[in-house]
């Protein structure tokens, strides 16, 4: 095994403790607590030796449920320095996935707040393979070890040897959210978390330094390994859409943040109040959101708190292949946003140079072996899949969504279905249409999300807009169009902005032949990003609703 071959995503953490040992590594504002580079290295070594005592060890699977906080922080490094896996969960999923995603992933140990112990001993969550307990910020109550007794100093002479972990070790297990499907546990190599650092640096020129504001819980874990200083603002990570517009505009203002993170609600929230009170954030270099598409009406609201030279960027990516592309918002307002409100769909931007990216065609079937031939040519929708050093290769204990979602190729590479469709144009661009399980087929076409919604987006009293199929003859779908509006509206106004909206519809082709709206008060969405459509919801609500 050759050096290049060691690779531990805890060193660059390390690495940046020695060359910016006082610069601060996170910074909690609201609980005035931080730690620099120095002491997060420090505190992960301690907590490593720790968990090197207790038998946390090299490949051992961790359940690791604590909330944003330095042991957090310090307690992931830690994890990594071991070579044991953490496993991540968002807890918003609920009690019944929480428990299959632990069954899936059969923890031996478990790190958590008494309330996920709590959980934990009530709901029998890995009760078959847990053997080692560790609590934050409780006494022994819960069983196993305090952290406090955890972590003891390590002496200066006698620092944590970081495992020696290859590229292709397993280095964590994350689950998706789960808004398209039950959650699926995606496996990362220490190569995967390198070759995403690696990119993310490259695509955005992140320099060591810079002040991140990440309002996503896992994408703060980027920053001390980038160089940047996180701030974590205090809110519930699992409502973003809710979120106190103060408590994230005071501290990215007060301490002059460079970068900031945020979905596609967040944003909106934020920049709706940032205007209204006149707030500008003149240290901000750029803003990324993902999650979902961001519309143009939201990325103009909130470039308008940003200096003249920021520019807000949306990756497309998924927790299986991160990132894949990214565009920025002076393309997206200056022409592809107008496209989106005439149906193209939405423009993801180009490809990332270490991702190799096919559109293929659309099916349900699973695709042993890749073939070059699956490829279709520009300007044809078809289901978007991707290879490179940042995709996740496997699910963990999931062979029939691997089955389905993977695609061997011969080269001894992998290539994975993203399950959303969308067409290359001829600049080389890459545009989403939506997920693939979410188009409408009807007797006589196939509607896709994206283009149809963008069209209805454009009415200027519609927040958002969602296309559903409900049962039709023959096994096919009809289309039925859910509404959510900016403002409630009485009965008089709902039908004048419905025909509003069959005569929008009624100006192109592939909405013409959509006839039925249906008002809903508030679409149901994810919980990891408060902006993923729960489009399935709908299709049953609308069913209902037209019977």
């Amino acid at each position: 095994m050759t050096g290049a071959d060691i690779v531990n995503i805890s060193l660059p953490l390390t690495e940046m403790a020695r060359l910016q040992p006082e610069t601060p590594a996170i910074i909690f504002p609201q609980e005035q607590r931080r730690l620099t580079f120095r002491e997060l290295e420090q505190e992960s070594q301690h907590i490593a030796t720790g968990f090197d005592r207790i038998g946390i060890a090299r490949g051992m699977r961790v359940a690791l449920l604590v909330p944003p906080s330095p042991e957090l922080f310090a307690i992931t490094f830690a994890l990594f320095k071991v070579g044991a896996v953490p496993v991540f969960i968002d807890p918003g999923i609920g009690a019944r996935n929480m428990k299959g995603c632990l069954a899936d992933a059969a923890p031996e140990a478990f790190i958590g707040i008494p309330k996920a112990h709590a959980a934990r001993r009530m709901l029998g969550w890995g009760r078959a393979t847990l053997h080692i307990l560790v609590t934050v910020g409780g006494g022994r109550f819960w069983g196993g070890t305090p952290f406090a007794e955890l972590r003891r100093p390590v002496t200066s002479d006698q620092p944590f040897t970081p495992a020696e972990t290859r590229r292709n070790e397993v280095a964590a297990i994350l689950f998706t959210s789960g808004s398209t499907g039950a959650p699926k546990g995606a496996v990362y190599t220490h190569g995967t978390f390198a070759a995403q650092v690696d990119a993310l640096r490259e695509m955005y020129d992140i320099k060591p330094g810079e002040v991140d504001l990440p309002t996503f819980p896992l994408f703060a874990l980027f920053a001390p390994a980038l160089g940047m200083t996180a701030l974590i603002p205090r809110m519930d990570f699992t409502r973003p859409g809710r979120v106190d517009p103060r408590r994230i505009l005071g501290p990215a203002a007060e301490y002059a943040a460079t970068t900031m993170f945020g979905s596609p609600a967040l944003l909106n929230r934020v920049g709706r109040h940032g205007v209204a009170n006149g707030i500008k954030l003149p240290s901000l270099k750029r803003v990324i959101s993902a999650g979902a598409p961001v519309p143009a009406s939201v990325l103009a609201r909130f470039a308008a708190l940003l200096p003249d030279d920021a520019e807000i960027f949306t990756p497309y990516g998924a927790t299986e292949a991160l990132p894949v592309s990214s565009i920025g918002s002076r393309e997206i307002l200056g022409e592809t946003g107008r496209m989106t409100g005439e149906g193209f769909g939405v423009c993801i931007g180009r490809p990332v140079n270490s991702i190799s990216l096919a559109i293929i065609p659309i099916s349900d079937e699973p695709i042993e072996i890749w073939r070059e031939e699956l490829a279709l040519p520009t300007g044809e929708v078809g289901e978007i899949t991707v290879r490179g050093p940042q995709v996740s290769t496997v699910y963990l204990n999931r062979p029939e969504a691997n089955r389905m979602a993977k695609i061997a190729d011969p080269s001894g590479e992998i290539w994975h279905r993203m399950g959303d469709v969308g067409y290359r144009d001829s600049a080389g661009r890459i545009w989403f249409c939506g997920r693939k399980s979410h188009r409408v087929v009807t007797e006589t076409e196939t509607l896709y999300t994206i283009p149809v919604e963008g069209v209805f987006n454009t009415h200027p009293e519609v927040f958002r807009t969602a296309l559903v199929g409900i049962d039709g003859t023959r096994g096919t779908k009809r289309p039925v169009l859910c509404v959510e509006l900016e403002a409630k509206k009485n009965r008089r106004e709902l039908t004048r902005i419905r025909q509003e909206l069959l005569e929008l519809g009624s100006s192109h082709p592939h909405t013409s032949g959509i006839s039925e709206i249906l008002f809903h008060p508030a679409f149901p969405v994810d919980i990891r990003h408060n902006a993923k459509i729960f489009r399935e919801q709908l299709a049953v609500w609308a069913q209902r609703s037209l019977v």
